[in-house]
């Protein structure tokens, strides 16, 4: 499984915008194959600061998404909203919640 963590700072005032966009395909994101989690953090202390986290079957499908034409329509108007570049963390996790290998 891979884990996709993206660290997104927003001025202020495009914080609605982005909201809004999430919103409106999250559920699109969540249908792509391979997609097995998809939520949505703002930070406690930072409000205009969000984390998208994914978890995705592999990093194939991953890469089917970024080249669909969905992301073609999400990230670069996400891209427009942002007050900084976005720190951006993919990992492969290799035990279960339990403890246990994933094979």
């Amino acid at each position: 499984m891979l884990i996709r963590i993206v660290r997104m700072t927003f001025l202020p005032e495009q914080v609605e915008s982005f909201l809004r966009l999430f919103h409106e395909s999250e559920n699109k994101i969540r249908q792509m194959p391979g997609c097995q989690l998809l939520e949505l953090w703002q930070d406690a202390d930072q409000p205009h600061i969000y984390c998208t986290h994914s978890h995705w079957e592999s990093a194939d499908a991953l890469n089917t998404y970024r080249r669909s034409e969905l992301f073609g329509e999400v990230w670069p108007a996400t891209k427009r909203l942002f007050a900084t570049p976005p720190l951006a963390f993919s990992v492969h996790r290799t035990t279960s919640p339990a403890g246990q290998k994933v094979v």
